[in-house]
């Protein structure tokens, strides 16, 4: 069995999407006998099986969803189509996207959507599969993990993210930068990655990934996901990977499955609260995080799996 995945693996502090990508061109390959990859990203060898990670094409190549559809259609239609959801409109505020994943829904033969949260919001909206699965993302567990903590005398918060939209959670990260001013002897905030805030009092680096993300993750006592309706961060499985404390905003969407409904926060307040008097606890109620090669072998499951069907 071929199975073509319609993007290139690409290097940098880029979100979920191209973490799963580089991940899976580096661990199908021998997950499961009968399958292989199709290094071809054109898709011109004659897939049996496609794995659509977005809808449109790859900046350096690739196809579209509308291009596999027409390649099912007129083709080859013993192709299977199975679709990775990790997008909302949501997630950026934005409009249209939501009825383009519904509208492509209907042609496809398997959905794995990145959280529970994702599949009740796009099942709500109408989605036409009826062949549904939940797979999280990975963790690097070599490169996430505890570290030696900052010997400072105060209570170290940090976030990441590599997207600089502001429903990350701008309004409450410059809130935490308010309150470290008001206290800069008890609270320290470091945001790593791209923003659009008003930071005074807050230590900024910029993007990291990998080890050096994991490294400097390790470092604090508490970390903060102020992010909106997020399909399914991978800044809070990192988080919870490297032992922090991991809290986020109620409406993060995957966020709270993630990280789970007891470490959620219903506003600034509460989340003022729990800083200040350092009711950090560890989270109890936060999924099992699976490593990339556990997560990439789930997917090669479910295209066997689709590919049989006739």
């Amino acid at each position: 069995m071929l199975v073509h995945i319609n993007r290139q693996p690409i290097v940098g502090p880029w979100g979920g999407g191209a973490h799963f990508i580089n991940a899976f061109h580096e661990f199908a390959d021998g997950c499961r006998e009968g399958i292989e990859l199709d290094k071809d990203i054109t898709g011109r060898a004659n897939p049996d099986v496609i794995l659509l990670v977005g809808l449109e094409n790859d900046m350096r190549g690739g196809i579209s969803a509308e291009q596999a559809i027409m390649y099912q259609m007129g083709i080859k239609p013993a192709c299977k189509l199975v679709l990775r959801v990790n997008e909302n409109d949501a997630r950026k505020a934005s409009h249209g996207v939501d009825d383009m994943w519904v509208k492509v829904s209907k042609y496809i033969d398997s959905t794995v959507f990145v959280s529970k949260w994702l599949q009740d919001y796009f099942n709500e909206r109408g989605w036409a599969c009826k062949d549904q699965h939940v797979i999280y993302n990975g963790v690097q567990r070599s490169v996430f993990k505890s570290g030696t903590k900052l010997d400072n005398g105060k209570l170290n918060i940090a976030a990441h993210h590599w997207s600089d939209n502001k429903m990350k959670g701008a309004d409450v990260y410059e809130k935490i930068d308010q309150l470290v001013g008001e206290h800069p002897d008890k609270f320290s905030f470091t945001y790593i990655g791209r923003h659009q805030c008003n930071f005074q009092h807050t230590k900024v680096i910029r993007p990291l990934h990998g080890k050096a993300l994991g490294d400097e993750l390790g470092k604090y006592d508490v970390y903060v996901s102020a992010s909106r309706f997020d399909p399914g961060p991978n800044h809070v499985t990192e988080a919870l990977a490297c032992g922090l404390p991991t809290y986020v905003h109620k409406d993060g969407g995957g966020a709270v499955e993630f990280a789970g409904l007891d470490h959620a926060f219903e506003n600034w307040e509460r989340l003022r609260d729990i800083l200040v008097t350092k009711a950090c606890a560890p989270n109890s109620s936060a999924i099992a995080l699976n490593d990339w090669k556990t997560c990439v072998r789930e997917y090669i499951d479910v295209l066997w799996t689709t590919g049989q069907k006739t």
